[in-house]
């Protein structure tokens, strides 16, 4: 698979990202090198290879879900740094004005 600046300008446009010429050229090297290391693995025969799923040999390695009330926040702490608050809410720009033709 070969990227194109052309290929990467439309992603870095999806992804709201600007993005120099100069960096488009090298994101798009830097996709095809990368695809071309997929491509390689891809060819690896793997036929009689077992899957895995992990390789540790750790077993329930999950902690309780509990909550440490000693670590969190009060309400007007996290909204102490906040440029803009609203009935104890952070109050953010819409990010969603911008439509993309796809």
């Amino acid at each position: 698979m070969h990227f194109t600046p052309d290929d990467v300008k439309k992603v870095s446009e999806l992804a709201s990202i600007p993005l120099t010429q100069q960096e488009t050229e090298t994101l798009a090297t830097g996709f095809t090198q990368t695809m071309k290391v997929v491509d390689t693995l891809s060819s690896v025969g793997v036929a009689n290879v077992e899957p895995t799923s992990q390789v540790t040999g750790l077993e329930n390695v999950f902690r309780e879900d509990e909550i440490d009330t000693t670590r969190m926040f009060s309400q007007t702490e996290a909204l102490a740094n906040a440029k803009t608050t609203h009935n104890g809410y952070f109050v953010v720009s819409r990010v969603l004005d911008q439509t993309i033709d796809p």
